[in-house]
């Protein structure tokens, strides 16, 4: 069947320029053309340039906005960290006021040297002071510090700084003496504690021996 034939209801036309006879007819441009007459459909006109003028205005004061509350932030922050600095210890110190009396009040009760004291008033007095050093190491305690008296324990160079060497009845290398307790905080040293090493029962050659830098 002539399709050519079919689709002009069996009229015979002669082909278009260029075309060979049986291809189907190709849609030219004016068949395909959009309303407006342009070959293809086109947008939007464009926006006028005073309205991208204040689109562009508008964008860039909300960058400068950003900018503006971004600095500001870093600002802040700086001024917290700081603030952190200087105060962190203000609840340490807040407790420490305590204690602060406490020592006040026991060196103004405390006799002269001419005064005769009675051996209860001394008593007292030095009750006071354990109680007074107790509040303290318990303050302490509260903020994560902690006192080191290792006195029998195994020598720890991590946290003991041995300051002599010594016979006696602990056995060799471990604490014979406390010579100053330390402190940490968590898992760091504040203060390695001072100690004696005990080099055993009769062990006379190290007696009295320097060992401040063992275990430094």
């Amino acid at each position: 069947m002539d399709i050519s034939k079919t689709m002009t209801g069996d009229k015979d036309y002669p082909p278009n320029e260029g075309q060979r006879p049986g291809e189907p007819v190709e849609e030219t441009a004016s068949q395909g053309a959009s309303p407006n007459g342009a070959g293809e459909p086109t947008e939007a006109a464009a926006e006028d340039p005073e309205t991208l003028r204040n689109a562009l205005a508008e964008l860039n004061d909300k960058v400068l906005r950003l900018a503006a509350e971004l600095e500001n932030t870093r600002r802040r922050a700086e001024r917290e960290k700081a603030d952190i600095a200087r105060y962190a210890i203000a609840g340490f110190a807040r407790d420490l006021l305590t204690v602060a009396d406490n020592f006040e009040r026991a060196l103004a009760a405390a006799p002269s040297a001419d005064d005769a004291v009675p051996a209860e008033a001394f008593a007292a007095f030095l009750e006071g002071l354990k109680m007074t050093d107790r509040e303290l190491i318990a303050t302490f305690e509260r903020h994560g510090v902690r006192r080191i008296n290792p006195k029998g324990e195994k020598f720890d160079p991590h946290l003991h700084q041995a300051v002599a060497q010594a016979p006696g009845e602990t056995p060799a290398g471990h604490v014979l003496d406390v010579a100053q307790p330390g402190f940490v905080i968590g898992d760091r040293v504040l203060r390695a504690a001072m100690v004696v090493v005990s080099t055993g029962a009769g062990e006379n050659g190290a007696d009295g021996e320097s060992a401040a830098s063992c275990g430094a």
